[in-house]
């Protein structure tokens, strides 16, 4: 295992020190808005941003993702928690509350294809990725020099047949408890439920297709085989079924019986930087629900 270790300076946005995300879903019912507003306005509480979505008014699932500006946030963040935990008993809700100014922490896995992961980083650099970057893992030893001007941590972690288990130990190590959520910007090789358990709706991946389309290997060629007239990308979580996990973002571009394997190849490769860019962004942000095996997202 080789390990880069200069850490640049942290880079973003510079985050509202009093701003914080509030995550709900549960069953639809009256008054759920109601109750959720009156708790943040006698706490003093300002809300800068509400978006609400319900499955169905009557039975369905209700979801919210509500920001608000709150003196001394982070001072009172835990008593808000445990106040708050009444309003969430009374309506059921499954909740989550994050501060903005507590930037997630990604952990990068790439093999040898670099233009998603090149993405981020530009993203990042240029202050459009709001989070920190804190470490990328390789299987292979070819990103080193592309990442390292960056500043950030490189570790090469060989992974084959016999050692995987191995290998994914060692990646778990060096994650430890510094990391929010992985990335795998076309990583190829396939994570285990065991290492997947650690990370539950924390790990998104892009595919290389508009799935549910073409899963699993060499998807450009079945798309060509198929004489298809549009190619695109899935963002998605990773569960235990192959490329079947909550997706977050697809998009899709023309292509004609011109383009060879190659061709669509060079095109996906562009897809699939803006649409992984794209479901990081929302993931850190806190926009997005996982229900069951679908999304909600607030973009």
């Amino acid at each position: 295992m080789d390990v880069v270790n200069n850490v640049a300076p942290a880079r973003g946005h510079i985050s509202n020190a009093n701003r914080a995300r509030m995550l709900i879903s549960c069953p639809d019912q009256p008054g759920i808005v109601a109750a959720v507003s009156q708790f943040l306005f006698e706490y003093g509480a300002n809300i800068v941003q509400s978006d609400q979505y319900t499955m169905d008014p009557e039975g369905g699932m209700f979801f919210i993702r509500i920001e608000f500006d709150l003196p001394d946030l982070d001072a009172r963040t835990e008593q808000l928690k445990k106040d708050f935990s009444q309003v969430a008993d009374r309506f059921h809700l499954d909740w989550s509350l994050s501060l903005a100014s507590r930037k997630k922490k990604l952990a990068i896995f790439v093999s040898k294809e670099d233009h998603c992961l090149l993405e981020l980083l530009w993203h990042w650099r240029a202050g459009d990725l709001n989070a920190d970057i804190a470490m990328v893992i390789s299987n292979h030893p070819d990103m080193r020099s592309l990442v390292e001007p960056f500043g950030i941590p490189y570790h090469h972690i060989p992974v084959t047949a016999d050692t995987k288990a191995e290998a994914e130990r060692q990646q778990l190590e060096v994650i430890g408890e510094h990391v929010d959520a992985i990335i795998l910007a076309r990583y190829m090789q396939i994570i285990s439920p065991t290492f997947i358990k650690h990370y539950s709706n924390r790990i998104i991946n892009i595919h290389h297709s508009f799935l549910p389309a073409f899963v699993g290997g060499k998807p450009y060629a079945q798309a060509h085989n198929r004489g298809v007239k549009i190619i695109g990308a899935t963002a998605h979580y990773v569960t235990e079924e192959l490329d079947g996990g909550p997706i977050i973002e697809q998009d899709v571009q023309r292509v004609s019986h011109r383009d060879n394997v190659e061709d669509l190849k060079r095109i996906g490769r562009h897809i699939e930087r803006i649409v992984l860019a794209r479901a990081v962004a929302w993931h850190v942000e806190d926009r997005v629900i996982v229900h069951n095996n679908k999304t909600v997202v607030f973009n």
